[in-house]
């Protein structure tokens, strides 16, 4: 399956909350302008940063659509969040996601059941039959679902199913990532799950991120990927450099606590999440604060309070 589209810089989006706790959907469209202004032609709604495990299904397909509304008339493509430690909701959400005209699933491995390797193969197996042709993306963040989704693993499933067509690599672990890279079959796509990993993984032939850094610099974060997708090693070192304090305080809390700060200092979000998350600690919101007017990035914006 060609997805030459599949490239670059994704962003993980934030979900914007109302002080009453409902999704701000007027927010998650600006968000998305955004985004798309800024030069990421890949939305992932519905993420991790996206607080998507204290969303609804209602509430997952309303973000969805809403991304995809504004992605189809600005040129950019969605890969929505669809996963679920349940299989059959993983079916569903993927379904559903297709529905709305989203362009792909970002599939997370299950978190908490703790399966095999064998039950990884089953559980992503369901979802590629249940959607094809729909262009799936594995997911493996083994700091959030206490499992690891096997180099062996990855690449069978990128073997037998040709919607299964890449993954988001999360693990920090270069050695499975280079075994992945080495082994994948021609057009899989490997992209880092990690802000910080990115400039190493394109050194080694990835093909993008996705992204947490990007929701507040997506111009400069996608400047960095593609500089340093297009060979340009210099200025991609120096933007990754530059951005590297941006990508460490985004997780000094879990996140997405400390980008949705960040969003609200910049006057694009309120800060609302959803329990068991609360807005972060003061001495966390003063670090943001100084790294984001180190970028530059508070030039004339009020914080936004919950």
């Amino acid at each position: 399956m060609n997805v030459e589209w599949m490239r670059g810089c994704a962003t993980a989006l934030v979900t914007p909350f109302k002080a009453d706790g409902g999704v701000d959907i007027e927010r998650m469209r600006a968000l998305v302008e955004r985004q798309v202004e800024g030069g990421v032609r890949l939305l992932v709604p519905c993420g991790t940063t996206g607080e998507s495990v204290t969303m609804s299904d209602e509430e997952d397909r309303q973000v969805i659509a809403a991304t995809v509304e504004v992605a189809r008339r600005r040129g950019a493509r969605v890969v929505a969040g669809a996963g679920s430690n349940s299989t059959a909701h993983a079916v569903s959400y993927s379904q559903t996601a297709r529905d709305v005209g989203a362009d792909a699933v970002l599939v997370v491995a299950p978190y908490y059941n703790k399966p095999t390797q064998a039950g990884l193969y089953q559980h992503f197996r369901a979802v590629a039959l249940a959607v094809a042709p729909l262009p799936v993306v594995l997911y493996n963040v083994p700091g959030r679902t206490s499992s690891n989704i096997a180099a062996e693993t990855t690449l069978r499933l990128a073997r037998d199913f040709e919607n299964i067509v890449a993954v988001k690599e999360a693990s920090g672990n270069l050695a499975q990532i280079m075994e992945i890279l080495r082994g994948r079959p021609e057009g899989f796509r490997v992209l880092s799950g990690d802000d910080a990993m990115t400039f190493a993984m394109i050194a080694l032939g990835a093909d993008g991120l996705v992204s947490v850094a990007s929701n507040e610099a997506p111009d400069l974060m996608s400047r960095m990927v593609d500089a340093a997708l297009e060979g340009r090693w210099d200025e991609a070192r120096a933007l990754h450099f530059r951005l590297l304090p941006l990508m460490d305080v985004n997780f000094v809390e879990s996140s997405p606590g400390p980008v949705k700060a960040a969003l609200a200092l910049m006057g694009l979000v309120e800060e609302n999440f959803r329990l068991p998350l609360v807005p972060v600690q003061a001495e966390t919101r003063e670090r943001v604060r100084a790294v984001l007017t180190e970028l530059g990035l508070l030039k004339e914006t009020t914080h936004v309070a919950a």
